[in-house]
């Protein structure tokens, strides 16, 4: 970890964008060019295919899975929904539980084609894996973004995984924000 100094936070950021982990649905590394071309491919067969992209997260994965909405919407021209109604949120979560709150919409709005791009720093969170779980039964595919513990669930459950070995919430973070922005790009320049 930086020791404080910009310099050395710019250097650690860069370090673990430059060591993230691009794997197929086999498990198996695919390289980050490969990983951002497949994505991307994925991505522009479905807006030709006129599906939906659902971006799911907490905190501040959540506002990142909102701002990627708009930005693909707005730029990239793509359908789009994340799961931020408050109404539905507090619906789910006081019927149901909050491990639903990403699932249960899901299962009732996607079909198969579509994709699920699941944010979680820590690859824990349960109703992110429990979207996955959804998504899978539903024939979507899926991108999944995690951090931290290198045996999360998360990290091996997609049609594409990106891990990146970052330790803190903040680094983990800004390198997924990073990481949906250099797709968004790419998908954008294909428009």
């Amino acid at each position: 970890m930086a020791d404080g100094s910009w310099k050395d936070h710019v250097h650690e950021l860069a370090e673990l964008l430059k060591t993230l982990s691009f794997c197929g649905e086999d498990g198996c590394e695919i390289g980050a060019e490969a990983g951002f071309t497949a994505w991307r491919t994925l991505t522009l067969r479905l807006r030709g295919n006129r599906g939906t992209i659902f971006l799911a997260g907490n905190g501040a994965s959540a506002s990142m899975a909102s701002h990627m909405a708009a930005d693909l919407a707005k730029n990239a021209h793509l359908h789009t929904e994340v799961f931020s109604d408050l109404s539905l949120i507090t619906a789910i979560s006081n019927d149901m539980g909050y491990e639903f709150v990403f699932s249960e919409p899901l299962s009732r709005r996607a079909r198969a084609g579509d994709m699920l791009v699941a944010i979680s720093s820590s690859g824990r969170s349960k109703n992110i894996v429990a979207a996955v779980r959804v998504a899978v039964k539903l024939g979507l595919d899926i991108v999944t973004l995690s951090a931290m513990d290198a045996d999360n669930p998360l990290r091996h459950s997609g049609t594409l995984n990106v891990y990146v070995p970052a330790m803190t919430y903040g680094y983990a973070e800004s390198c997924h924000a990073v990481i949906l922005h250099h797709w968004m790009d790419l998908v954008e320049a294909g428009s």
